[in-house]
This record gives C-alpha cells, structure tokens and sequence, in this order.
C-alpha cells in the first residue's frame, strides 16, 4: 500500500534529490523563470512555494530557515527583498507553469516556470482588462447587476442626449477624414 509516500522522487536519492530542489529553487528565485520539465516543476512548487511565504516575515530566524534550504546568501537576499515585496498582499499561488511541449531527445514533457508577479507582460493585460465578476453559471453576480444599474438610473436624460449628439459629431468628423 502507498500510504504515507506523497510526493515524486525525481528517480534519484533523497541528498540528491534535495540538492537539486535548491539548486532549482535559487535559480528561479534569482532568474525569475526557468525551464525544466513538469515533474520537477510540480516538485519546486512544493519546495519554493513555503519559502517565500516565510519570506514576507523578514526576521533572522525566517532568513535562517531560508539559508537552511537554499544554501545560497544571494538567493536569499533576492528573496527577502525583491520577491517579499512584490508578494507581500498574495495568499499564495506564487508561480506559474506553462507548459512549453516534449523535448527532442527523450520526449519528456518541458515547461516555463516563473514567478507570477515578475511577469510584466502578463501582468498589466490583466490589470487593463476589467470586466463584470461572474458566477459559475455565467450571469453577473447580483451586488454588481445592483450598482451598474443604479448609474443608469440616476443619470440626467438631457446628458444621455448629448452624448448622442457627441457621437453624431464624432462619425460626421471621421467620415470627412476619410475623404480627405
């Protein structure tokens, strides 16, 4: 029975195993992003993940508890003072796995595994798309349904016809351009 025996042993012995895990960990920590494959990621996550929330507490002993697992002064104090900060309102989650396909030699399956607020790109798109929160079942939720028609119905008629009329002007405007 398979009782009591969570987690993948990566085909390799515990030192080795452990080793490997914080090599990995202060690569990701210091880079932001590394590539791997899925098992090894999956098992960084479970590494990686505890750390940084110890980081948020910057105390000797966190910093202690820290340098017990990555073995590395840089890659702690890259995580105690860029990547605390940048997670510090997150309750969790902090990386990423994107799965990138199989390697040409072995067919293993590869993936990017960053960490999440250290993307920009991903990061702003996200912020500039605001949309209405909706329930699993697909329609708005009931307190936003409320205020966005409270809005509508406080405003003035004449201003609804204004902004009519300032549309009017609008596509009279872009139709002489597109003459010219």
């Amino acid at each position: 029975m398979r009782h009591a025996k969570k987690g993948n042993h990566l085909g390799r012995t515990a030192p080795h195993r452990a080793a490997m895990l914080s090599n990995m960990a202060a690569s990701l920590i210091m880079h932001k992003r590394i590539n791997t494959t899925v098992a090894k990621a999956k098992e960084l996550r479970r590494f990686v993940e505890p750390l940084i929330t110890r980081s948020k507490s910057d105390s000797t002993h966190s910093r202690r508890e820290a340098f017990s697992f990555l073995q590395d002064k840089e890659a702690v104090t890259e995580l105690f003072r860029e990547v605390a900060n940048k997670v510090g309102d997150r309750p969790g989650g902090y990386t990423r796995i994107i799965k990138t396909g199989n390697r040409l030699g072995d067919a293993a399956e590869m993936c990017m595994m960053e960490l999440v607020d250290f993307n920009e790109i991903y990061v702003t798109e996200k912020s500039d798309s605001k949309k209405a929160k909706t329930t699993r079942r697909g329609r708005t939720r009931k307190t936003s349904a409320k205020a966005a028609a409270t809005p509508k119905a406080t405003e003035a008629p004449d201003a609804q016809a204004d902004n009519s009329e300032d549309s009017n002007d609008n596509q009279e405007n872009s139709a002489e351009e597109s003459k010219d």
